[in-house]
């Protein structure tokens, strides 16, 4: 409960605020959007107040207002974080991209287009289709999550093994820092090597050296053909092999290679709804898909590999989508949309690890995660060609008081150290792994973070403590 003196406090700074930001409504108290209030992974914080601009130089007012007034800010997208990296804490001033959006422009000759921060990920996929192109960055929250939100954390996805992480599909970007400076950067050349590449700063961050309010992406050429096949193999050497022979023959086209150990499987088609596109079976269960530019030459191409591996021995079982339909089918089996829910309360984690060393990971931390924590249950599955793995873990019919959840961060988190992973792939820091940093950088790296985040905000007001 509040006393009358933090009441009034309280009310004195929200009129000052509103008082700075004249031509900005101001929401608080009631009137906050629990959208606000919380990413998909953490407990709901309400902010000071929520501000809602409209451009570069709206966001450069509100940060110049909470400068004056003292206020910690934060910059919110989608909310579709895992690990609390948009979060505001309460007495922050949270400002809310969800206006800033539109695509301004799609240039086809150089293969770029210009879009603001807010915007959806679909909508930019979206976009890039109806010009005849293609923009390669997909991850399950396509719906939901914004284009800046994707840059500050530098988003991976499913295409990673094709096109790289989300810092190497942006040319160019615009950013408050946290002065209230606006950096206008909006490079549309490839080759630019004019001093510091100055946006790395910012793409994956997670916001907390300046705001990304504009961004120029790159875009690649429309798929003509996507064929995709589901394989089960015996064994994770198989899972290897597999790895290298697609790469050998199918070459830049392979552009995903996700692979489900058994436990996943077995839970996704039990009750996380998805029927079976195989027979079940033991092993290793992986989705492999190609993109071309002609279907023609392409699918037939595809198909001899996938007959190659099967004849050889390498494949146990596979199935190879004939439709649209068939290859959202596979897809589902791999994305899992109603397994967490399924599940109930658990933890997700995102981890890097060497390739030939994932099937160990996930042997031993299964069961360290068993005999540590009885009844504890975990799942596993990835990327693996780009070196990520998942794993979900859970107490079935329990929520994770935090107890548990300390023990399995100690042990997952503790394997990843020994074989010298990395504590997030995909998902970034935030709040939730912040004490875990040391497990993945160096003392001198965590140094040099340090001086970068003091350098530009020596008042540390833009989204502290996240990170470091």
């Amino acid at each position: 409960m509040q006393n009358t003196a933090q009441v009034g406090a309280l009310e004195g700074t929200l009129s000052a605020l509103r008082a700075e930001l004249r031509s900005q409504p101001v929401l608080a108290g009631t009137d906050v959007p629990p959208r606000n209030s919380k990413d998909w992974n953490n407990l709901p914080q309400f902010p000071l107040a929520v501000v809602r601009p409209l451009n570069a130089i709206e966001v450069a007012e509100v940060v110049l207002a909470c400068r004056k007034l003292g206020l910690p800010f934060v910059a919110q997208g989608g909310m579709t974080g895992l690990c609390g990296g948009a979060v505001a804490a309460p007495g922050w001033v949270a400002i809310s991209l969800e206006r800033m959006v539109g695509i301004e422009e799609v240039d086809r000759a150089a293969g770029t287009m210009t879009v603001a921060a807010g915007t959806a990920l679909e909508t930019v996929q979206n976009a890039a289709d109806e010009a005849g192109l293609f923009f390669p960055l997909d991850v399950g929250s396509r719906g939901s999550c914004s284009i800046g939100g994707n840059l500050s954390t530098n988003a991976g996805g499913n295409r990673v093994i094709r096109y790289g992480m989300a810092r190497d599909l942006v040319l160019g970007v615009e950013v408050v820092l946290p002065d209230g400076t606006i950096i206008t950067s909006l490079n549309k050349l490839l080759k630019n090597n004019a001093g510091y590449d100055l946006k790395q700063l910012f793409i994956g961050s997670e916001g907390t050296l300046g705001i990304i309010t504009r961004a120029v992406l790159r875009l690649f050429p429309k798929p003509r053909s996507n064929t995709v096949a589901l394989c089960r193999l015996a064994d994770y050497q198989s899972v290897v092999a597999l790895l290298h022979s697609a790469r050998d023959s199918l070459g830049p086209q392979l552009s995903a290679f996700e692979v489900m150990w058994s436990d996943f499987w077995t839970a996704n088609t039990t009750f996380g709804g998805v029927r079976p596109p195989l027979a079940d079976g033991p092993g290793y269960f992986v989705l492999v898909e190609a993109q071309g530019t002609d279907e023609v030459v392409d699918r037939p191409r595809f198909e001899a590999w996938l007959g190659g591996v099967m004849d050889s021995g390498l494949v146990a079982d596979a199935t190879l989508a004939q439709s649209l339909a068939q290859v959202q089918h596979l897809w589902a089996a791999r994305e899992a949309a109603e397994l967490g829910k399924a599940i109930g309360p658990r933890s997700n984690y995102d981890i890097g690890l060497p390739l030939a060393r994932m099937d160990e990971f996930a042997s031993i931390c299964k069961a360290t995660l068993s005999a540590e924590i009885p009844g504890c249950e975990s799942i596993y599955f990835g990327h693996i060609a780009d070196g990520n793995l998942h794993l979900v873990a859970w107490m079935p019919g329990q929520s994770l008081e935090t107890q548990p959840k300390c023990t399995i961060d100690r042990i997952v988190y503790g394997l990843v150290r020994k074989m010298d992973g990395s504590i997030s792939a995909e998902h970034g820091i935030g709040t939730s792994k912040k004490q875990w940093l040391g497990h993945a950088r160096s003392e001198q790296e965590i140094a040099l973070m340090r001086k970068l985040k003091a350098a530009l905000d020596p008042d540390n007001l833009l989204n502290p403590g996240k990170i470091l």
